[in-house]
């Protein structure tokens, strides 16, 4: 019977394309750090999205919708693993989500060799760009598993961060995948070489044009990294003390304490002495300021009573992160009227000389804006024992002892829009504090810093990263780690940077490249689609004519 496929061939049609889902899944979770590979396989990313749009020419638009969630789902469930020890259904939040993203992505890829049947391919790669550019956006705003930080390792090949930000790497590294899936498709394996040697006389040009880009970007690599040897240096030390500093109560605060006094003891005995003592992300529990002034935990209070003490002796600033908690009747009317902020307070001789909030907040672990639309969801995250922040509304720049730095707090300095403001407002130095202790993967903060280390060559700063668990380092303005201290132990790295400074285009301008993308994506969409609608119309309108034609010519004879 015509059109009967058989049992083979119906497992065939399911099995090949879930084959190359799983594939493609496969090869996204390995070119970023992971369990097999801590550092990632970069070179994997070359090829990573070739069943991806492999899978475009070959699936109508339900078959995109199917295989589009399926690999979105399966891809962020293999790299962001280490979301499920967050709490069990952060992993599933974050794979649904990436369904839906990807439920609509893959239609897009679709329509573009529809639409485009020659050159689709640079139309996909536009909305590739775009939608990694777009899904950093607002609440839902998520980098990891953006394509250039998979590169981080490849130091003159992320020098033009410095240009286009991250998304300059990700357009190089997406665009072989989606020309080589456009030269195979359709072709036994067997016969690709002859196909791909067949596709790159016709479509020469474009080819031409990336790898004069490609090579192009690896001479400015080595020409654009920066000398800062005659720059004045800042002696920083980073004290990781290998705890999460939430787990337990008052008695397992001040071990915590003790642990971070000790290291600290040790790097400032240290000589020369360093210019900043940098604890992480609420190393410190207690609310400090609140305890200070309020007192109405005499436990806590005491143990807040000890660090000022300690603190008041020191000759070196202090960064410490913190429950920034204050009385804000407008912002809580009920209650003691207490406000939380997750802060940065920076400490000379014992007292609070500047406050930075945070700006950034995680998505459904630090903030929900949307309780009375989804009053199940809040009520869900409360009932688990969510922290929630409230977000703070100042670029801080702190400046002490002749250094001038701002400090993005863990999940910031995934963003490159943050710490372009911060240099923008004028720090000199980045100087991040995280804490990725809860997640107990090394992957994990191995994909933290590859997306941090960006940050350095975007705008030419050194940063440094003081974690509770890793990966604790030094940054240079080229983006080369300095020195990183061991992951989950407990240390300190005194680590010293240049304080180098130099506008570079993106601070100047920020992220042109991606959203230049999502217009030129935007507008080859619109004009094909409607160009199409209008060719219907006039052969509706010439269908039209003809038949009023033929009734006219009826009529006169």
């Amino acid at each position: 019977m015509r059109g009967h496929q058989g049992l083979p061939g119906v497992l065939a049609q399911g099995l090949i394309p879930l084959g190359v889902v799983l594939l493609g899944a496969v090869l996204f979770a390995a070119m970023f750090p992971n369990p097999v590979c801590p550092e990632g396989l970069p070179f994997v990313a070359w090829v990573a999205y070739v069943p991806v749009f492999w899978l475009s020419y070959r699936r109508g638009l339900g078959g995109s919708l199917l295989w589009g969630g399926l690999y979105g789902y399966a891809a962020y469930g293999l790299f962001n693993y280490w979301l499920s020890v967050f709490h069990p259904l952060a992993g599933v939040i974050v794979g649904v989500i990436y369904l839906v993203f990807f439920m609509i992505l893959f239609p897009l890829l679709k329509a573009a060799v529809f639409l485009f049947p020659r050159r689709g391919y640079i139309l996909q790669v536009l909305l590739w760009i775009s939608f990694e550019y777009l899904r950093t956006q607002g609440f839902l705003g998520y980098p990891y598993g953006i394509t250039g930080y998979s590169q981080w390792r490849i130091t003159p090949l992320i020098q033009i961060a410095d240009i286009f930000g991250v998304w300059g790497v990700s357009l190089l590294v997406v665009f072989p995948a989606a020309w080589l899936a456009a030269a195979i498709y359709g072709a036994p394996w067997r016969a690709w070489p002859s196909r791909i040697q067949a596709f790159f006389r016709r479509e020469r040009v474009s080819a031409g044009l990336w790898l004069a880009a490609l090579m192009g970007t690896v001479v400015y690599g080595f020409t654009a990294q920066v000398d800062y040897s005659d720059a004045p240096t800042a002696r920083i030390a980073l004290i990781q003390h290998n705890t999460d500093p939430w787990l337990g109560g008052i008695a397992e605060y001040r071990k915590n304490y003790e642990v971070l006094k000790r290291l600290s003891v040790e790097a400032l005995q240290g000589e020369p002495k360093p210019d900043l003592v940098v604890w992480s992300e609420t190393a410190f529990v207690p609310r400090i300021y609140w305890h200070i002034t309020y007192r109405d935990d005499p436990a806590s209070y005491a143990l807040v009573k000890e660090l000022m003490d300690y603190l008041a002796v020191q000759e070196v600033p202090f960064v410490i992160g913190n429950d920034d908690a204050r009385k804000d009747p407008a912002k809580n009317p009920v209650g003691d009227h207490r406000v939380d902020y997750n802060g940065v307070l920076l400490f000379d001789r014992g007292a609070i000389a500047e406050v930075y909030r945070k700006l950034h907040l995680v998505p459904f672990t630090e903030h929900f804006p949307y309780e009375k639309q989804f009053p199940l969801i809040y009520a869900a995250l409360r009932n688990a024992d969510t922290h929630f922040w409230e977000q703070g509304d100042e670029l801080t720049v702190f400046r002490v002892n002749g250094l001038t730095f701002s400090t993005p707090i863990c999940f910031e300095d995934t963003f490159g829009y943050l710490s372009r403001d911060f240099v923008r407002n004028g720090a000199e130095l980045i100087v991040n504090l995280s804490n990725d202790a809860w997640s107990k993967s090394l992957p994990a903060q191995m994909q933290h810093l590859s997306m941090a280390l960006f940050r350095a060559v975007e705008n030419r700063r050194s940063m440094v990263r003081s974690t509770a668990s890793g990966q604790t380092c030094g940054i240079d303005p080229n983006g080369v780690i300095i020195a990183m201290a061991e992951p989950f132990e407990e240390t300190q790295l005194t680590v010293q940077v240049p304080v180098f400074t130099r506008d570079t285009w993106y601070t100047k301008y920020g992220d042109l490249l991606p959203r230049g993308c999502v217009a030129a994506a935007a507008l080859l969409l619109l004009l094909r689609i409607g160009s199409g609608i209008i060719g219907i119309i006039r052969h509706i309108e010439i269908k039209k004519n003809l038949r009023i034609d033929k009734d006219t010519d009826s009529i006169g004879k």
